[in-house]
């Protein structure tokens, strides 16, 4: 019985020492059972154990998993928000601050180049300049009308002419021609003021009126006045300076009580400066409508190729390339062309001895020959010729002679 529980003893003492000696290898392998990523670099149970190294256990995807980690994410994210709202908040008005900064600079620099600096010319080019000026004041010396600012044509003696302001203003109808004009259709008549025709017609603009167009004929001189309330025929004969008895032998009447928005025949009177030269067509509109810069005044400035006195035939309104250029008033595109000085440009004729130039356009719209209304567009904006930047070159033409833009722009 001794000799064999020695030899059981003795197995279980080898037993054991095999065990330490041979079951690391499945030590091992059940360990990477339990986790597949777990690595061990020596030998457990060794003196020169030095190292033990893990990495993370791999999982299985799921959506379950996927909104848990996601939950986590914004939850953090949150605090994180709450915790630090104050520095965020600074950072986020400093950002804007500096975008804000950033955007008007950019702005103001294109400003900057958009817009038109002293302009440098040749001297070759002073012939160019000479050349156009000419063409236009040929252009407008053509169906010149002669009349004073009340209307009074100057080629007519008014002192041959003996008008009847005893008997009542009497009308007829006209047919407008091809080829008539308001002075040419009054002399016809025998009246001396072109703004009979205009008040008595209620003409709004002159150039307008068009062939096949009827138009009443008065057989005097005088403007039609339409009665307000409160006015007298006292009132009326003292403001314009006419006789009391005309008035009422002129117009037949026989009471001197007055209504409101009745119509009377003002004999011998005229049509104020300023309504007459907007009936006219002599009060242009701005050829740019969109923000523009004054650049360069009509007048005098300081040459630039001399560096003395010279004048400047027009007045330069700078904006981007591209701005659409309208007509400051209705006429007839006579020229389109290049020239080294005033690059792409445009002339209209708008009759009355008015012209206007249009130079350094990008690009031409309106063609020779065209007739245009007041505010057509015919250009846009550009740098052509002597330029330093993108700009408009306006010019005015009174029966031959240059005038200041300011003078007819509303």
């Amino acid at each position: 019985m001794e000799i064999i529980s020695y030899v059981q003893d003795n197995s279980r003492s080898r037993n054991f020492k095999n065990f330490i000696n041979f079951s690391l290898p499945e030590l091992q392998f059940r360990h990477k059972e339990r986790s597949q990523s777990a690595s061990i670099t020596s030998n457990i149970f060794s003196p020169e154990l030095k190292s033990f190294s893990a990495q993370k256990v791999k999982t299985d995807f799921s959506i379950r998993v996927f909104f848990k980690v996601i939950g986590a994410s914004v939850s953090e994210a949150g605090s994180f928000i709450r915790e630090n709202i104050k520095k965020l908040s600074v950072i986020l008005a400093s950002v804007l601050t500096a975008g804000t900064l950033c955007f008007f600079t950019l702005k103001l620099i294109n400003h900057h180049i958009n817009h038109t600096g002293p302009l440098t010319l040749q001297g070759a080019d002073s012939g160019d300049i000479e050349s156009l000026n000419k063409l236009m004041a040929n252009f407008a010396l053509e169906g010149k009308i002669d009349y004073d600012e009340t209307g009074n044509l100057l080629d007519v003696d008014v002192s041959s002419v003996k008008p009847n302001f005893t008997q009542p203003v009497t009308f007829q109808t006209y047919k407008v021609r091809s080829g008539d004009t308001i002075s040419g259709i009054a002399k016809k008549f025998g009246l001396t003021n072109i703004s009979t025709l205009i008040s008595v017609n209620d003409i709004g603009n002159v150039r307008q009126l068009a062939a096949g167009q009827k138009l009443r004929i008065p057989s005097i001189d005088g403007i039609v006045y339409t009665v307000k309330k409160g006015d007298s025929l006292n009132s009326i004969t003292g403001k314009y300076k006419i006789s009391l008895e005309q008035l009422l032998d002129v117009n037949e009447l026989t009471s001197e009580t007055l209504s409101a928005g009745q119509q009377l025949f003002l004999p011998g009177a005229a049509m104020d400066a300023a309504s007459l030269r907007n009936a006219m067509g002599e009060l242009f509109r701005m050829p740019i409508a969109s923000q523009f810069r004054w650049s360069s005044p009509y007048g005098y400035r300081i040459d630039p190729i001399a560096g003395v006195k010279s004048f400047h035939t027009g007045t330069d309104m700078a904006c981007p390339t591209g701005t659409p250029i309208l007509a400051a008033m209705s006429g007839k595109v006579t020229t389109t062309g290049i020239n080294r000085v005033y690059g792409n440009y445009v002339i209209i004729d708008h009759g009355n001895g008015y012209q206007t130039l249009y130079a350094h356009m990008s690009k031409i719209i309106a063609s020779k020959g065209q007739w245009v209304s007041q505010g057509t567009r015919i250009g846009l904006v550009g740098s052509t010729g002597y330029s330093t930047g993108p700009h408009l070159h306006f010019t005015v033409y009174k029966k031959g002679k240059l005038v200041d833009p300011m003078t007819v722009l509303k």
